[in-house]
């Protein structure tokens, strides 16, 4: 691990630093003052923000498939690091769901709530005035991200998604629920080794700190994100069969990214070739 704390140029991380933070002060007030005033293009400025940022950052995004243009929508990704934002942010006009304590952090919790991020505290058991707020935000046509797993992984793997997330699809009918896969693939054009994803996953005990001062000083890191068929409720049959479904297609769509294989052609079938969600396994 000593090597891996070593990476990276600390140049590049004063002068990336210096440009974001160059980029993102000038811009919070005019995404505040457009909040303030409604006005609509305060939904799609994010994107064009994050954009920039990618571009600061080096991170090089890979698109494939495309974004469901159905609305209201839930976006389900599965959730590797804090550059998640910034990836997602740069492809989708969308507010994330994220937790609480977010809305706290300094900068980047400001970010979040001029993003209009929907902020829950999941260590609560009733989640039923949570869900009705997620849900008058789903019901007023927006588009949201959820990352099901409730936490941040190491990028090998997913963490089972929890199907009480899912609960706001039950709140809204006809709610559109698209899930996605992001892969941290390759750094400066080499492939990204089981060893060296920490240098991008944020999760367990890391500090953020430490952690994006190490990712600031790396070169250009290709990231996969991958759209897959979007379903609703309805269609699936049940709370538990949804978030299987979506978490079948994350998994198959991380896997893909990891092995090197491009597009789904590996995925889950489609879904109307699931079984039945009486036959499918129950999910906690």
């Amino acid at each position: 691990m000593g090597s891996i704390e070593r990476m990276g140029s600390p140049l590049l991380r004063l002068q990336r630093l210096a440009a974001y933070l160059i980029w993102t002060l000038p811009l919070m007030p005019v995404q505040a003052l457009g909040l303030l005033l409604h006005r609509r293009w305060t939904a799609t400025f994010p994107r064009f923000y994050h954009r920039q940022c990618c571009r600061i950052l080096g991170l090089r995004v890979r698109q494939i498939g495309r974004p469901t243009a159905d609305r209201p929508v839930l976006f389900a990704a599965n959730h590797v690091s804090y550059l998640d934002i910034t990836v997602f942010g740069s492809l989708l006009p969308a507010s994330f769901i994220a937790k609480s304590e977010v809305a706290r952090w300094p900068l980047f919790g400001w970010l979040a709530q001029l993003q209009r991020s929907v902020f829950v505290d999941r260590r609560v058991r009733s989640t039923a005035r949570q869900r009705d707020g997620i849900a008058r935000r789903l019901a007023a046509g927006d588009a949201l991200i959820l990352f099901p797993e409730g936490t941040s992984g190491d990028g090998n793997r997913i963490l089972p998604f929890k199907s009480a997330l899912f609960s706001v699809a039950d709140a809204v009918p006809g709610v559109m629920v698209q899930p996605v896969s992001i892969a941290y693939t390759r750094l400066d054009g080499m492939p990204i080794g089981r060893a060296l994803r920490p240098l991008f996953a944020w999760y367990g005990t890391m500090t953020m700190a430490s952690h994006l001062w190490r990712v600031l000083g790396l070169g250009t890191v290709e990231i996969a994100v991958e759209f897959h068929p979007p379903a609703t409720l309805a269609a699936c049959g049940s709370r538990k069969a949804l978030a299987r479904y979506c978490e079948e297609h994350v998994a198959a769509g991380l896997a893909n990214a990891l092995s090197g294989r491009r597009g789904a052609a590996a995925g889950p079938p489609p879904l109307a070739a699931q079984p039945a969600p009486s036959a499918a396994p129950a999910l906690g």
